[in-house]
């Protein structure tokens, strides 16, 4: 493994650049420069969307941008000794020491170990000491070398057994020792995982009664601690960036959670907050379910319901939406090859016929009877994936409530929603009712023999009973009737002329509230689902579709017109590079594009994203622009009825915002505020 790094690969004392932008991309062209990679854009691209998640910046002076990178050709370290350090966002200052981890998407286990070695070799002074005094980039090459050849034979969860080890020698002199085990994990499973299990371990090792256990879940797997040693358990750290595999191992336990960072930063802290939540009868106690094993979420116990049941729609809006994408591309597809009278004939065409016995009659196509067929094949396909968009979002739901026991349920439920005409609301309700009934059964205490049949058997049986039951029996027909009178009273808004507009606007004032929250996707799945019911002479849903993602694009394309062309001085650098960003995002319909500008400054850029969504959802009633894609942007312009009116919306709404936000940005900030931000991109970024 000593190829890994090479002193081509080693810079010393150069100046690589005065932002952490330039020091990624300047060892990023390195790595391309030694044939590791293929382009230096993309990984730097990659390495930067990782930066962008969570700044790599650590205590001591030390920054590890890294990425899995599909450019990356072999696993591959860049090293730079930067004189002077380079903000990367750790809280004591400048990082001199910086490492590019460069790692192939499909990187064995060998390699990953690796990596993951030398993020452990940076939390040893040792390390870091020698390689601020190497001489030469081969003494740095030999350093690194040696630190991290001893890391090939060992298992990735090497920190669980030294943990154990240095717990044991003090078992033997503590009275009363208190039992912790931990797991950590961050978005790539190379860095991070393992600095965090390591300083966990060594912060283990230093707390007189404590006996510590880490499982560093890293991305080449894990060695999961045996079930002993979490029964044993007094309480629970998960220090980590992504969901904890398997957490139903841990169900019981008190537990403390906070991001991986944390766990290299503050391992002491954490270590504290466990032994008082193993004193706490009521502290937080991991409930087994994947999303209460989740990074990005608050404990379940210090949760409101409403953020509760949030956490639960979104997950199911976050799996349906494949389906609705794919599935509405590729009715829009089938429109553009078959004209849009394929819906007409379209089953019957791909069961009759064939590549090699194309239809005669009935055909719509432009391009003739080859056109006919393949775009028949395109919507049939199209049609069978939207098919499944509310049974996915009630299966997801009660996984999200349940854990894997309440996919089958929540899917039948979803499935007898369709069935009874109950519309995506029925799809929302089933896939509530068949998580909590799904989550009531995993309560029980069941008798160790029946124990495995529990998750695979019992519970989707029951709760497939009793979710879809209760939906057939006395809640179907009442919401199908909810559901048919919501629908005739927007199709009658729709038809009307102020109603339309004002129709327009709410959906406009909806998308852009909150870029991708549960109000902008409230607003998405109505105008998505709606899609399933359109027909040729029921063409409201497609102007509902095309208001909705109008104005969607509108948040990502002002902020880009604003930072990169209209007010470039009025952004920082770091606002000024997601700009250009943001015209892709936009065009795309990515509304996602424009967080960064309104996690930066919400009070200026919402309201200025509402005013410009609401102009374009309005005028694209007005112009009867319709959309037979749930998604795509300008990029399914042959799916948009009539384009131009689809443009003249978006740009309208495009350039008011712009003109808001570059107006209100000169309110209430001087000229000194912004030549501070100016000068300190990077703390931008962290805020």
């Amino acid at each position: 493994m000593s190829d890994i790094i090479t002193p081509e690969l080693v810079s010393l004392d150069v100046p690589l650049g005065a932002d952490k932008q330039s020091v990624i991309r300047a060892l990023a062209e390195r790595v391309v420069a030694q044939g590791r990679a293929r382009s230096a854009q993309e990984l730097f691209d990659d390495a930067w969307a990782r930066e962008q998640k969570d700044e790599t910046g650590l205590p001591g002076g030390i920054g590890i941008p890294h990425a899995r990178s599909a450019s990356v050709t072999e696993p591959t370290l860049a090293f730079a000794r930067l004189t002077p350090g380079v903000d990367f966002g750790a809280p004591d200052g400048p990082a001199d020491i910086v490492f590019l981890i460069a790692a192939p998407e499909g990187a064995d286990e060998a390699h990953l170990s690796v990596l993951s070695q030398l993020a452990r070799s940076l939390m040893k002074d040792d390390f870091t000491g020698g390689l601020r005094a190497a001489s030469s980039p081969a003494d740095a090459v030999r350093i690194i070398t040696d630190a991290i050849t001893p890391a090939a034979e060992p298992t990735v969860a090497a920190a669980a057994p030294v943990a154990a080890t240095r717990a044991e020698a003090r078992t033997a002199t503590a009275t009363t020792t208190k039992k912790i085990v931990a797991v950590t994990a961050c978005a790539t499973g190379i860095a991070h995982t393992f600095m965090a299990a390591d300083a966990l371990t060594a912060a283990g090792a230093e707390t007189e009664g404590v006996e510590l256990v880490v499982e560093p879940q890293g991305s080449s797997g894990y060695k999961a601690l045996p079930q002993s040693v979490i029964d044993d358990a007094d309480a629970v750290i998960f220090a980590v960036d992504v969901d904890v595999r398997e957490p139903q191992r841990f169900a019981g336990k008190p537990v403390v959670r906070a991001g991986v960072k944390r766990g290299i930063e503050q391992p002491k802290q954490l270590i504290a907050e466990a032994l008082a939540a193993s004193e706490n009868p009521n502290a937080t106690r991991v409930q087994g379910g994947a999303a209460t094993a989740s990074a990005s979420d608050a404990p379940a116990a210090q949760q409101s319901v409403g953020r509760r049941i949030q956490r639960w729609l979104l997950t199911g809006v976050s799996y349906m939406i494949p389906f609705v994408a794919g599935g509405g591309l590729l009715i829009a597809l089938g429109f553009l090859l078959g004209g849009y009278q394929v819906t007409q004939n379209a089953a019957n065409v791909i069961i009759q016929n064939s590549l090699w016995d194309l239809p005669t009659d009935g055909i719509t196509s432009p391009l003739g009877p080859i056109g006919q067929y393949l775009g028949s094949v395109a919507f049939m396909i199209g049609a069978t994936s939207m098919g499944f968009i509310v049974a996915v979002l009630a299966g997801f739901i009660a996984y999200a409530i349940a854990d894997r026991p309440g996919i089958a349920p929540g899917f039948v439920a979803g499935a007898v929603a369709v069935l009874m005409n109950a519309g995506f609301i029925g799809g929302i309700i089933g896939g509530l009712l068949a998580g909590f009934i799904a989550w009531w059964l995993g309560r029980f205490d069941a008798p160790r023999w029946l124990r495995g049949l529990m998750p695979v058997v019992i519970v989707p049986f029951l709760g497939s009973i009793f979710a879809s039951g209760l939906m057939i029996l006395f809640l179907g027909r009442p919401i199908a009737a909810l559901m048919a009178a919501l629908t005739e009273g927007l199709t009658g808004l729709a038809a009307s002329g102020a109603g339309a507009i004002i129709l327009g606007v709410i959906l406009g004032l909806m998308m852009c509230f909150d870029l991708g929250g549960p109000v902008n996707k409230v607003a998405y799945v109505f105008a998505t689902t709606g899609l399933a019911a359109a027909t040729q002479t029921n063409t409201t849903p497609y102007l509902i579709m095309a208001a909705v993602m109008a104005a969607g694009m509108v948040p990502p394309l002002a902020m880009a017109l604003a930072s990169t062309l209209l007010a470039r001085k009025k952004f920082t650098p770091v606002e000024r590079e997601n700009g250009a960003a943001a015209w892709l995002l936009g065009a795309s319909f990515i509304s996602e594009g424009a967080i960064p500008f309104a996690a930066a400054d919400p009070l200026r850029v919402i309201p200025a994203s509402m005013v410009g969504g609401a102009i374009t959802g309005g005028l694209s009633m007005l112009l009867s622009v319709q959309s037979f894609a749930p998604h795509g942007g300008i990029f399914v312009f042959f799916a948009i009825n009539p384009f131009w009116g689809f443009a003249l919306a978006i740009v309208a709404g495009t350039v008011v915002t712009a003109l808001i936000v570059v107006a209100l940005k000169g309110i209430g900030r001087s000229t000194q505020d912004a030549a501070v931000t100016e000068a300190a991109p990077a703390a931008t970024v962290a805020a």
